[in-house]
């Protein structure tokens, strides 16, 4: 018996370097086992903290327009961050990080509060529904069966309608898109000379560049570059100081810690949406945790994620945690797979990121200085990476693809996520049948199109 373990340890040593020893660090997240080192593990950390800070910026800028005091929701976010990446690194111990999502945000901010008139508690109780529900599916399986019996067409169609929604939403913010005054079509192209025009312009051609040149950090430099320039030349922008005590809530709000409204939440103008948010999370997560987990060599010859089970549910519990706190929706940040690409295997990295944002809690006046027009670039970046999955539609299956885009362009078109995947789902449906093809349609998808025609029929949509 004293051999193989002789034979063991000879295999470890192979990875280890002399002045790095094997310590309780290394043994619990297996960074020598998986090839890594500490030091390696630290640098991705703090690489992917500084690819996705920026978020701190733009999540409270969009709930911010919904009514949502900004400076609770930046603690909000910082602590979902901060919650997400611990737990996603000490539990399911991969190099995963978690934050409020920029698309679902937008859902929450212009979809549920702006679109349907809701108050934000209640907005926090349909997040916390959403939380509800994405847990119970991922740890009871249902999630294997939804991805495997819901239209991919449909699916990747939803992401790039959240992607056309958030450039429009960004768009219209600084003024580059406006309301057509005159006849005919419903915008029109606004000041391009004017100053937030030209910021998020130039701010977003130069993510471009620092991305392409895998700068770290490249979108936060943005951000901070073009306030800057708004604290300079904008006198709409004040200083207001770097350091503070968490604020959970400002003069004239309430706090926001607990604040959630379930029981507003569980009507029948709310719960689609809230279906339509656990949709799209299932996807999301879905895709970004394997692709991360590709990445960092987590995934097994079968396809399976190395303590999947326990990311996924990491994820979700997050957006419980979220809407606790007065956060958004949470998701696994495709941002991770700049730490990976820095060498990133281990949980370690995770908690690295979760430890920047709890610190970065103190820093919520930095939230104030940076106006719309800074954050405008990083949220049609983000827009635009969206736009990619239009790429992942089978084009050799018509009926799945168009059904896919229709869902995208009702999505900008009506504003209105809900309504666009119900489109989708309905022009699938009525397509398979009338081409001949209902064999390819299962109980499934049939009954979320006769459920969302059914909604939209009775008159409950808003």
């Amino acid at each position: 018996m004293s051999q193989p373990q002789v034979q063991r340890v000879e295999r470890v040593e192979t990875f280890t370097s002399p002045s790095i020893p094997i310590g309780k660090i290394d043994h619990y997240f297996q960074i020598t086992a998986r090839g890594s080192t500490p030091r390696r593990e630290v640098i991705a950390g703090i690489t992917t903290f500084l690819a996705m800070v920026y978020s701190v910026f733009v999540v409270p800028g969009m709930l911010g327009q919904a009514g949502f005091d900004v400076s609770a929701v930046f603690v909000a976010v910082c602590l979902t961050a901060a919650f997400g990446s611990l737990l996603m690194g000490l539990w399911a111990r991969l190099p995963i990080a978690v934050g409020c999502a920029i698309s679902l945000t937008a859902f929450t901010a212009f979809g549920l509060v702006l679109g349907k008139g809701l108050t934000p508690a209640i907005a926090l109780g349909a997040v916390f529904l959403m939380g509800l529900l994405f847990t119970a599916i991922s740890v009871t399986g249902v999630r294997s069966w939804i991805l495997q019996n819901l239209p991919a067409g449909v699916a990747h169609g939803t992401g790039v309608g959240i992607g056309l929604f958030l450039l429009m939403i960004a768009s219209s913010d600084v003024g580059l898109v406006v309301k057509n005054a005159g006849a005919g079509l419903p915008v029109a192209l606004g000041h391009v000379t004017a100053f937030p025009v030209v910021m998020s312009i130039l701010g977003l051609a130069a993510i471009f560049g620092l991305e392409q040149r895998k700068v770290p950090g490249g979108i936060l430099l943005v951000v901070i570059a073009v306030s800057a320039l708004g604290l300079a030349f904008d006198p709409n922008v004040h200083f207001k100081g770097i350091f503070s005590w968490p604020q959970l809530s400002a003069p004239g709000h309430a706090s926001l810690i607990g604040a959630m409204d379930v029981k507003g939440a569980l009507s029948m103008a709310v719960l689609p949406s809230v279906l339509a948010l656990v949709m799209t999370a299932v996807f999301d997560a879905t895709g970004t945790i394997r692709a991360v987990a590709g990445q960092a060599g987590q995934v097994d010859a079968r396809g399976y994620i190395h303590n999947g089970g326990r990311a996924l549910t990491a994820d979700s519990l997050s957006s419980i945690f979220s809407s606790l706190v007065g956060g958004a929706p949470a998701a696994a940040y495709i941002e991770s797979g700049v730490g990976t690409a820095a060498g990133a295997r281990t949980g370690l990295t995770a908690v690295v990121v979760g430890l920047g944002f709890l610190g970065l809690i103190f820093f919520s006046p930095l939230a104030g200085l940076v106006p719309s027009y800074a954050t405008a670039p990083a949220l049609m970046y983000v827009g635009l990476l969206m736009l990619s999955s239009v790429a992942h539609m089978n084009m050799d299956d018509k009926l799945d693809a168009l059904s896919g885009l229709v869902c995208a362009v009702f999505i900008l078109l009506t504003c209105n996520i809900v309504t666009g995947i119900m489109l989708g789902f309905c022009t699938l449906v009525v397509g398979r049948v009338l081409a001949g093809e209902w064999r390819k349609l299962n109980v499934g998808t049939v009954s979320i199109a006769l459920a969302l025609a059914a909604f939209y029929g009775g008159g409950w949509a808003i």
